[in-house]
C-alpha cells in the first residue's frame, strides 16, 4: 500500500531538492521581528508566494520557490503561547550557536568568526529561501518581497551581515550551482560531484520502487537474506508521521502546528579549497593511488561521482564517467539526437544511476575499496554498522535509517582559484530532519568527529573534521599487496560561519501562526 501525503500542505523544499529540480540560483535573508502583529500580518501576506510540495505536478512550474521558517526565537515573538513554546524540543529552543559544543563549532569554526548575522542568537527570527530558475526570476521574487517587508515600517526589519570575500557585509546570502560551460552543474568546491544518494522516504513520488534504490533503506528479504531497497519512512523527515522506531516523532503542540512540519539546520560552511588541493597532491607522493585517488579515498567518491566500492581504480572511475557523459549528453544536450539514440542512452543512463546510488559495503567490510572512515561511508553506513555479524538486525540498516538527512542547500561564490583559501566559497549546507538532536546532532558529533561506532578509534571524516591536524588510516588491500597510508596533520578543510536552527512549518501552521489562533489546549 503506498503512503499518501498531502503535498498541497507541505513545504516544497522538504520534498524536493530545488538545484537539482531546475532552479540552480538561490537566495536566503532573514528577518527580525520587532512588533509581533506587524510579523504576523506580512506572514499572512507571504503565505501566497509559498511553495509545496506539489511542485511539478502536471508539468506547472513556477520560474521562482519560496519557503520560509523560524527560529524559537522568531516563533516567540509572533505571539506562541507558553505551553506550545515548552513544547518545542531542547535542541531547537537553545539555537546552533549554544550546542556548538556537541557540533564541534570550535577554533576558526567558533562563533566567534561567524558572519555579523550570527553573533547574536535572538537576532535572527525569519529565514526566507527563494530559488529560481535563472538571476531575473530571482531578483523579481526578492524584490516583489522586499517591497511587502518595507510596508511594515519598521516592524519587520530585513538583517545585513552576511559577509563576502571582500569583508563586505550583504543583505541576503546568495547562493549558485557552480556552472560549466555555461550549464550548471552538481559540482561542489572541491570538485565532487554532490547530491547523489539523498534520502527517499514513503509518500515523496507515485514511484517508489524506482526511487527508493539507492537513496531509500537497505532491506534483507526474510526467506533469501538478499538485500534490497525501500523507502524510509516519513517520520523521519515530517512530524505527524510514523518513523522507523514504528513511532511518531516528537512534536510541538497543538498537533496541527507540528503536522506536516519539521526542522531545519542552516549552515554557511566556508571551504578551504587550496589546503585541500595542496594536501591531496602531498598525500599523492607516499600512495600509488595518485592525487585523483586520495581525493576519491577521502570522499569515498570518485570526483565525477563513481562510488570507490564498484569501481576502485581511476581506469575504473574514468570508463564510467566517460559513459555517464555520453548518455547524458544524448539525452538532455544532444537536441538532433535520434529515438533509437536517446532510448539506448536511457538504458546506459538508468544502469549508471542505479550504480552510482545503489551500493552497500557488504563486499568491502575491511575498507579495502572504501576507507572506512571516507565521508560518506561516515555519513551513511548503509548496513555497514553491522561489521559483518550477518542478520543482527531485521534491517540491515537499522542503526543508520535514524540518523538520515534531507540534504538542500547551494554552493556559493567562486573558487577558479584553486590555491586559494581565502576567497568566498563554500556550501550553504541545509539538513531537514525530525529531530535535530537524534540525527543531524548525532552524526556530526558520533560519525563526523568520532571514530568509536567504525571501529576507528581518534580517526576522523577527512573532509568535514574540525581537527587542525587530523589523522586518517587508507587501509590497504591484501588481495592486491597494496599497504596502507597513514595520512597525518591533516589540517580543516571546512569552517563553519553561521547558522542556526529553524522550524519549517505546514501551510496550514503558516495560516494559524499568521492569524494568532495557536491554542495548546
Amino acid at each position: 500500500m503506498t503512503y499518501s501525503l498531502d503535498l498541497h500542505d507541505i513545504q516544497g523544499n522538504i520534498v524536493k531538492g530545488y538545484g537539482r529540480f531546475g532552479y540552480p540560483k538561490a537566495r536566503y535573508f532573514f528577518l527580525n521581528f520587532s512588533r509581533g502583529e506587524a510579523a504576523r500580518q506580512l506572514l499572512d501576506q507571504f503565505i501566497p508566494f509559498v511553495t509545496t510540495g506539489v511542485l511539478g505536478t502536471g508539468g506547472d512550474k513556477p520560474d521562482a520557490t519560496t519557503n520560509l521558517a523560524f527560529t524559537y526565537a522568531g516563533l516567540r515573538e509572533l505571539g506562541l503561547p507558553d505551553e506550545t513554546m515548552r513544547s518545542f524540543p531542547a535542541d531547537f529552543r537553545m539555537g546552533m550557536k549554544a550546542r556548538q559544543d556537541i557540533l564541534g563549532d570550535q577554533g576558526p569554526s567558533g562563533p566567534e568568526h561567524w558572519d555579523p548575522i550570527w553573533r547574536d542568537n535572538y537576532a535572527v527570527h525569519m529565514w526566507i529561501s527563494i530559488n529560481a530558475v535563472d538571476e531575473t526570476a530571482l531578483e523579481q521574487r526578492y524584490q516583489t518581497l522586499i517591497q511587502l517587508i518595507d510596508q511594515t515600517q519598521g516592524g519587520v526589519r530585513l538583517l545585513s551581515g552576511h559577509r563576502n570575500g571582500a569583508g563586505d557585509d550583504q543583505d541576503y546570502q546568495a547562493a549558485s550551482a557552480i556552472y560549466s560551460n555555461g550549464a550548471p552543474t552538481a559540482k561542489e568546491h572541491f570538485g565532487y560531484t554532490d547530491g547523489i544518494s539523498d534520502p527517499y522516504f514513503e509518500g515523496q513520488t507515485t514511484s517508489p520502487e524506482k526511487d527508493a534504490i539507492g537513496s531509500g533503506k537497505v532491506t534483507r528479504e526474510p526467506a533469501t537474506g538478499a538485500a534490497g531497497w525501500q523507502p524510509l519512512r516519513p517520520g523521519e523527515f515530517l512530524l505527524g508521521h510514523p518513523d522507523e522506531g514504528q513511532e511518531y516523532p516528537k512534536a510541538p503542540i497543538p498537533r496541527l502546528l507540528s503536522f506536516n512540519g519539521t526542522f531545519m539546520v542552516y549552515r554557511k560552511l566556508h571551504q578551504n579549497v587550496g589546503a585541500f588541493e595542496n594536501y591531496i597532491e602531498q598525500a599523492a607522493q607516499y600512495s600509488d593511488d595518485g592525487k585523483e585517488g586520495i581525493a576519491a579515498k577521502f570522499a569515498g567518491r570518485w570526483r565525477n561521482g563513481a562510488p570507490l566500492t564498484l569501481f576502485p581504480t581511476q581506469s575504473d572511475a574514468d570508463q564510467f564517467g566517460s559513459e555517464w557523459d555520453a548518455a547524458v549528453d544524448t539525452l538532455f544536450l544532444n537536441p538532433n539526437a535520434s529515438d533509437a539514440d536517446k532510448a539506448a542512452a536511457r538504458t546506459v543512463y538508468e544502469q549508471l544511476k542505479h550504480q552510482r546510488k545503489a551500493f552497500k559495503y557488504d563486499d568491502d567490510l575491511d575498507g579495502a575499496r572504501c576507507p572506512i572512515s571516507s565521508h560518506i561511508r561516515r555519513t551513511n553506513p548503509r548496513g555497514a554498522l553491522e561489521h559483518g555479524e550477518e542478520g543482527a538486525f531485521d534491517t540491515p540498516g537499522a542503526l543508520a535509517n535514524r540518523r538520515r538527512l534531507l540534504r538542500r542547500g547551494l554552493p556559493y561564490g567562486d573558487s577558479s582559484d584553486r590555491t586559494s583559501n581565502t576567497g568566498d566559497h563554500g556550501i550553504i549546507f541545509m539538513a531537514i530532519n525530525a529531530s535535530i538532536e537524534r540525527q543531524f546532532e548525532f552524526v556530526q558529533q558520533q560519525w563526523v568527529h568520532y571514530g568509536n561506532d567504525f571501529k576507528r578509534s581518534n580517526e576522523q571524516d577527512p573532509i568535514l573534521s574540525n581537527r587542525d591536524e587530523g589523522v586518517m588510516v587508507i587501509e590497504g588491500d591484501a588481495s592486491t599487496g597494496r599497504p596502507p597510508v597513514f595520512c597525518g596533520k591533516i589540517p580543516r578543510f571546512v569552517e563553519t560561519r553561521g547558522g542556526d536552527y529553524f522550524f519549517i512549518p505546514s501551510l496550514t501552521a503558516l495560516r494559524m501562526i499568521a492569524d494568532g489562533i495557536i491554542d495548546p489546549t
